[in-house]
């Protein structure tokens, strides 16, 4: 089977494309998957994918509890069809998060009424019991261990709603149990495959490390954008201290008080929240703007726009947002937290590094991107040089599609 195309089952809890990764990694990942001649079939819960020309979109409905503009609805009796349906239900009522238990328990009963119909199945981080026992080749991805989410969210939450917070990521045990029974699993950098061994005790000789991609056929620069000066963006696909946010909207602050400069977020704030707090305290409404979800073609826009980028997280397992700024010419400040070192190299060449949660730091770094132009010039081109050398779904199809192989063959890495 080393040429042959291969009939893969790529599996996704949910998709959205416009919040968070799985949606842009399944995307991206199954095109270029197609591209190289395999018969790709997603199967997603809702929010279903976008999906470009190729690979095929299979729904497997949840009950789309946590759906807008009504999230944590009750379902009407006619709406469940089943004991899964109940339990998903049943998990969100007691504050729990079903949806990664609950799809792999559905996706895993098609899988099994249609076990010749795929050579493979590629989990996209569900980490279910259902999909344990398909009589199928397993390949699974984990972008980054949960427990680190759950870690950051509880250091920063108070009171009740720090034994809210730990019912919510209730899922992530078993998703520790499920993980410790996979061979073959693919991750997105060297740091990620670190903490997946230290936080879910998969050995390190199990996972592969397949950096994601950008399509740098769509983020490229383009010299008839103007660049706005003074103008910072930064991606949160949720308002979550993970992403931090908070030191960054302080590091606007401070920067405001010596230079014009305005923030655009590409997200949505959380009303009431601790950033939302932060604005109206140092009065910044005028200096930071929320997109709330944007198209592609807009989000390509605004990077170019842009004339620094900067990615505030206190962890990643790699950052989207990080490549896809890098490609557009757009000089980054990033944080050294997690993989983000790994993903922008070294600092001063092709990016600005500093310490996460820091924002005196983050200030000192974006203020002296906005003050030189040569520095900007610099860091942009080096930063699309180097994703388009290291970082292409292309390249991430083709070493996955080994991965497959290998696993059908029933050799480990």
């Amino acid at each position: 089977m080393t040429d042959q195309p291969l009939r893969v089952a790529l599996l996704t809890y949910r998709g959205n494309p416009f919040c968070g990764g799985q949606g842009v990694y399944v995307r991206h990942l199954s095109r270029e998957l197609a591209r190289l001649g395999h018969q790709v079939d997603v199967l997603s819960g809702q929010p279903y994918p976008v999906l470009d020309d190729g690979p095929t979109l299979v729904e497997v409905p949840s009950l789309d509890l946590y759906r807008e503009p009504d999230p944590f609805r009750m379902p009407k009796r006619g709406e469940y069809r089943d004991w899964v349906d109940v339990l998903e239900v049943a998990t969100m009522m007691t504050a729990g998060f079903p949806e990664p238990m609950t799809f792999a328990l559905r996706a895993g009963r098609l899988l099994r009424a249609q076990r010749g119909r795929y050579d493979v199945v590629h989990d996209n981080q569900s980490l279910g019991y259902g999909l344990l026992s398909l009589g199928l080749p397993l390949v699974t991805t984990v972008h980054h261990p949960v427990q680190i989410d759950r870690a950051l969210e509880l250091e920063a939450a108070q009171g009740i709603r720090r034994v809210s917070l730990r019912r919510w990521y209730g899922f992530t045990r078993t998703q520790a149990r499920v993980a410790r029974r996979l061979r073959d699993v693919i991750t997105v950098s060297e740091t990620s495959r670190e903490q997946i061994t230290e936080h879910l005790g998969i050995p390190a000789d199990r996972m592969d490390v397949i950096p994601v991609g950008v399509d740098i056929d769509a983020f490229y620069p383009d010299p008839s954008v103007p660049r706005v000066p003074g103008r910072v963006v930064t991606t949160a696909s949720a308002d979550v201290p993970l992403k931090g946010l908070l030191p960054l909207v302080e590091a606007i602050a401070k920067v405001r008080t010596e230079r014009t400069v305005e923030l655009v977020v590409i997200g949505s704030p959380r009303s009431g929240g601790a950033v939302a707090e932060a604005i109206e305290r140092w009065s910044l409404h005028g200096a930071v703007r929320f997109t709330g979800r944007v198209s592609d073609a807009d989000l390509v826009h605004h990077l170019r726009s842009a004339s620094v980028a900067v990615v505030p997280s206190l962890f990643e397992g790699f950052s989207l947002p990080l490549i896809e700024a890098m490609a557009c010419a757009t000089p980054v400040v990033a944080t050294t937290g997690g993989a983000l070192p790994e993903v922008a190299g070294r600092d001063g060449e092709t990016a600005l590094l500093v310490p996460p949660g820091d924002a005196s730091a983050l200030a000192t770094a974006i203020g002296r991107a906005l003050d030189d132009a040569e520095l900007r010039a610099r860091l942009g081109a080096a930063g699309r040089a180097r994703v388009v050398d290291r970082f292409t779904w292309r390249a991430a199809a083709v070493r996955t599609a080994d991965v497959y192989r290998r696993a059908i063959a029933g050799d480990s890495c």
